[in-house]
């Protein structure tokens, strides 16, 4: 079944409350939310602390995307904001098999999110210790982008390995 997670970045910031509202009445499953650190991509979005806000009014599930560099550093932050699940982008992480084991201690869903060029069977190793994978169909850190058509075929590859393998793993388009 389809999992539908509106991101955060499309609402009006200006009236979150009233956001919070519609989307907790909405046929949504759960949020979806983009942190941008400037350096692991160009824009900067927010941090734990809207987040923190954020959750207090919302029901569902919170599904943290962190596009930043060393996210080792701030997992801890994002599980006491309210986060999930946590996802980080395998370009990001020196050590990424600690990162998810660090995320799962702090008792949250893992994902790894890949960038458009990053190949599927990167995931191999790890597939087997992570609960969703996020595939990049634009180049992370912009709205607004084409989507990029070569995600349907890694779509249909990263299918193939987690039925092969016998798992339960999401798959998330963003």
């Amino acid at each position: 079944m389809p999992i539908i997670a509106p991101s955060l970045l499309a609402a009006n910031f200006l009236n979150l409350d009233a956001e919070c509202k519609m989307l907790n009445e909405s046929q949504a499953d759960w949020y979806h939310l983009d942190v941008m650190d400037g350096r692991f991509v160009p824009n900067i979005s927010f941090g734990p602390m809207l987040i923190e806000f954020f959750r207090k009014a919302t029901t569902k599930v919170c599904d943290v995307h962190l596009m930043i560099e060393e996210p080792e550093k701030y997992a801890e932050q994002f599980k006491n904001a309210g986060a999930d699940i946590l996802t980080v982008h395998l370009e990001a992480c020196n050590h990424l098999h600690r990162n998810i084991q660090q995320i799962k201690a702090l008792g949250m869903k893992a994902g790894v999110a890949l960038n458009p060029h990053t190949p599927v069977a990167s995931l191999s190793d790890i597939l087997h210790d992570i609960d969703l994978v996020c595939l990049m169909s634009v180049n992370p850190g912009f709205g607004g982008q084409k989507f990029i058509p070569f995600t349907l075929e890694k779509i249909k590859q990263l299918r193939k390995m987690i039925d092969e393998k016998g798992l339960q793993v999401h798959i998330e388009i963003d």
